[in-house]
């Protein structure tokens, strides 16, 4: 016999172990609460290892006046703080940096929770022990149980205390090594009442809170168990990275063996029993072979999902073989299997899979399973149904014997052509043909019918079953096993050809549709796909149902139907009683469930690592084919996460629209407050400086003062207009009056009225656009107004108007200042001011969103340039019309 291949180290330790190479080693001293000695200890070993040569560095330690840490950094070289200033105060942070160039062998550094002071490179000091790491440096730190973030929710829920800072849980398991720090619950209340982990005051609080005997207990649990599972993945880390044969019995762990069999379930209870009662982990393992019989070992893998086994599937086609070797890489030392897996004769002859596991792994403790008492169930409770049942079983044998008949005939047209004993091969592709299509079982039918045809017409003695000669024995021999043999190889291939490209077509639609959940479009767009592919994969009426929050006085939400394929397909009331059970639940209900199974329609939760997304709805009358079953859980999975980030964005979209509103308000109460305040003031100032003293005044100042007030009265009705416009454009209620309008003299009139500083450029044969001639004087009111403004004392405004193509565009020039670069693309928003020189007093910010907002009503479009060459002065605004 050939040697047995020697076992190989494991390609996913190998590749662990290569990541670590280059990096700096992690050492965690973990503790289950404040107080347990982290902190000393890590400072001890620290000295220890100085006094024997290595240059170790402190790189930031927190003593909280703890005399006897304080005493252990004595002789430990400890690195400078850096300063930084925060809201006017003064703190220190760990100096990244100066570690960094200072290159320590083991660098010390306490708290590795702790979120850095603002403006550090780093958020977290978690991160920054990464890039030391990173950059060869050993770190040994201290940590608190309670900070890792997977236990967050399960501390608060003890000690009903929220820790505010924590680690990834990949920083702990990616450490080289984890120190438990560990004393008795009692103790460490101890050192507390005799002040050395709080100050007295501070201590009280703590005995009262955070630090009771019972939570403390707990929180130890916690760590030891952490710890434990810490080690044991060290264990089987090790021995995969060494290709060392498990088990090693440094701890229980139970597999259960799976397969498309009715025994299944009970296997996966009775290993369930055992690992409860061993307290050990629940492993659920399925071997799928190419050619083996069809079978859906779905169900089976769901019920060990839910009975909390970490379940793999494999390939293979040497059953015991893999399975000895999964159970030695997951380091199981219990097997738990049925006795079905061998029957008749196989079992008599000892080939059953018990037999052979037996033989190959006996370092195991092998459990069989009795088979289930009655009959065997069926995967569920549907009704047959026509539509969707395979090809009836006689028509497989039809078929078969139509192929022998038709090779028959093939050989009697060739008869006298081709020899007798060429005569077999004719069959040969008939028996190939019953294989692949119908299975072994048929292949093997047809080649006994091939056999007995050959024989009877064409082999002589002819219409006998007798062979004469010694060549024709041995054609018949070399047939039979010919036949005999690609009866069984065929049979497989056509099963596993079959599986193929059942899963290839699965995979095309899941990548269709992985396209369509990226195509752009909003919530609605995404949920009629998902209700089309669902329809699509399953081959029945599907729909889509959303969870409506719940009414006051409720805590379910209420489904609500968002999506049908085809669109009349509208579950009844019956089913929605299904459904929201689903909802509620967040498990399968309906039609060929466990749970209300009289309804006639079976619904399948979305869901995401945030919750529920919806559910899908499925008319199914018959059970779905594994392959569709599993597609559609992979579809659902895909959908749900698509869903999820469609919520997503519409949330941050209105958040942004929240904001911006939020924003604008802010910009209108500020405008408000300013712009309505200055004039008023203005004008109250002159009236009472009339009424106070009117007679005293000549009469020019009293005509002064009430230009004043009539220029400022007139300043504020301009403004309330403005925002008045702006509130009719935001909602749209301005409806444009389009008439053909005579551009040259609506732009003369505009430009008399600013009194000769505004310059014509006219070109002759304008064209008439069609617009409202009242919006666009105001437009260009409001740019004039803006462009003299901002124009020198003496300046000039320039207005032109041209053709451009299929457009007509107006252009405002003034010869100011021109407009910062930052202002620039915001100089149309709702008060915005741009800041050009101080001597221009700040309008109101809204005539230019005005301008815009009446241009977007008419169909056009505006933009603003500057500088402005040559000089780098000055400012255009352009508006451009649609003709």
């Amino acid at each position: 016999m050939p040697e047995a291949e020697p076992p190989r180290p494991d390609p996913d330790a190998l590749l662990a172990l290569a990541a670590k190479e280059g990096r700096g080693r992690l050492k965690v001293f973990l503790g289950a609460a404040p107080g347990v000695g982290k902190t000393f200890e890590m400072l001890v070993q620290g000295r220890r290892r100085r006094l024997g040569g290595a240059d170790v560095l402190v790189g930031l330690v927190e003593t909280h006046g703890r005399a006897e840490t304080q005493a252990q950094l004595a002789g430990l070289p400890v690195l400078p703080r850096a300063a930084m200033a925060h809201r006017g105060q003064a703190l220190e942070e760990f100096d990244l940096d100066a570690a960094l160039a200072r290159r320590p062998a083991i660098l010390l550094l306490d708290e590795l929770a702790h979120s850095n002071a603002p403006g550090s490179r780093h958020p977290k000091r978690w991160m920054d022990v990464e890039e030391l790491r990173a950059a060869g440096i050993e770190v040994w730190t201290t940590m608190n149980v309670q900070h890792l973030e997977s236990l967050s929710d399960a501390v608060a829920r003890i000690t009903g205390v929220r820790v505010a800072e924590t680690v990834p849980d990949d920083v702990l398991t990616g450490a080289d090594a984890v120190e438990l720090i560990d004393i008795p619950p009692a103790e460490l209340l101890e050192r507390l009442r005799q002040g050395k982990v709080y100050q007295p005051e501070q201590a009280q609080r703590a005995l009262r809170g955070f630090f009771r005997e019972g939570n403390l207990a707990a929180l130890r649990e916690i760590a030891l168990r952490r710890t434990a599972e810490r080690v044991e993945a060290d264990v089987t880390g090790y021995m995969r990275a060494h290709a060392i044969a498990g088990p090693w019995p440094v701890g229980e762990r139970v597999m259960a063996l799976l397969g498309p069999d009715p025994a299944a379930p009970t296997v996966l209870r009775e290993a369930r029993r055992i690992a409860d009662a061993l307290k050990a982990p629940l492993l659920a393992l399925h071997v799928e072979r190419p050619g083996a019989e069809a079978g859906d070992p779905a169900p089976a893998l769901r019920l060990a999902a839910q009975l909390g086994a970490v379940v793999e599937t494999v390939v293979a086609a040497d059953l015991p073989a893999a399975i000895a070797a999964q159970a030695r890489a997951r380091n199981a030392t219990h097997l738990v299997m049925g006795r079905g897996a061998a029957r008749g004769w196989r079992r008599r002859l000892g080939r059953g899979l018990a037999t052979a596991l037996l033989r190959q792994a006996g370092d195991f403790t092998l459990h069989l399973v009795a088979d289930p008492a009655g009959p065997a169930p069926r995967a569920s409770s549907f009704p047959p149904s026509p539509g969707a049942a395979p090809l009836p079983r006689w028509a497989g044998w039809a078929a078969t014997l139509a192929l022998v008949g038709l090779a028959t005939g093939i050989g009697a047209a060739t008869d006298g052509v081709v020899p007798e004993g060429a005569l077999g091969m004719v069959y040969l592709p008939a028996i190939v043909a019953a294989a692949v299509a119908f299975g072994p079982l048929h292949g093997l039918a047809g080649a006994v019918l091939s056999f007995l045809s050959w024989n009877f017409l064409f082999l002589p003695p002819r219409y006998t079953l007798a062979i004469a000669g010694a060549q024709d024995v041995v054609g018949v021999v070399v047939f039979s096993l010919v036949a005999l043999l690609m009866t069984g190889t065929t049979g497989g291939l056509g099963r596993s050809v079959r599986s193929a490209r059942a899963r290839l077509h699965a995979l095309r639609r899941l990548v269709e549709f992985s396209r369509r959940l990226g195509a752009p479009g909003d919530m609605g767009d995404l949920i009629g796909a998902v209700a089309q592919e669902a329809a699509r994969v399953t081959g029945v009426p599907a729909c889509v149902l959303m969870p409506l929050p719940p009414a006051p006085g409720e805590t379910a939400p209420e489904p609500v139907l968002r999506a049908a394929e085809p669109v009349e397909a509208e579950p009844d009331e019956a089913a929605m009683a299904a459904a929201r059970w689903a909802m509620a639940h967040g498990v399968r209900t309906g039609q060929g469930t466990d749970t209300l199974p009289a309804a006639p329609w079976q619904f399948r939760p979305m869901r995401t690592a945030q919750g529920l997304v919806g559910l899908v709805g499925l008319r199914l009358a018959a059970p779905l084919e594994p392959e569709a079953d599993r597609t559609l859980d992979a579809l659902l999975d895909q959908a749900a996460v698509a869903l999820e980030r469609a919520r997503l964005m519409e949330e941050n979209a209105r958040n942004a629209a929240r904001a911006e509103t939020e924003q604008l308000r802010t910009a209108l109460l500020t405008s408000l407050g300013h712009d309505l305040r200055t004039p008023l003031t203005s004008i109250r100032g002159a009236l009472e400086t009339l009424r106070h003293t009117g007679p005293a005044l000549s009469e020019a100042v009293r005509q002064d003062l009430l230009l004043t007030a009539e220029e400022e009265t007139a300043r504020l009705s301009r403004y309330l207009s403005h925002i008045i416009d702006m509130v009719r454009i935001e909602s749209g209620q301005i409806t444009p009056r389009r008439e053909p309008v005579d551009l040259p003299g609506l732009l003369e009139a505009a430009a008399a009225r600013a009194g000769g500083r505004v310059a014509l450029d006219l070109p002759a044969g304008l064209p008439q656009p069609r617009l409202d001639p009242a919006l666009l004087d105001q437009i260009l009111r409001n740019l004039l107004d803006n462009a003299l403004k901002f124009s020198a004392p003496a300046g000039m405004a320039r207005l032109s108007a041209r053709r451009e193509g299929a457009e007509v565009a107006l252009l405002v020039e003034d010869d100011g200042p021109g407009i910062p670069a930052e202002d620039l693309p915001r100089i149309f928003d709702p008060f915005h001011r741009a800041g050009r020189t101080d001597r221009i007093a700040a309008g109101t910010g809204l005539g230019l969103a005005i301008c815009r907002g009446l241009a977007a009503a008419m169909g056009g479009r505006i933009a603003a340039e500057s500088p402005l060459p040559p000089g780098g002065r000055g400012t255009r605004i352009t508006v451009r019309f649609p003709l």
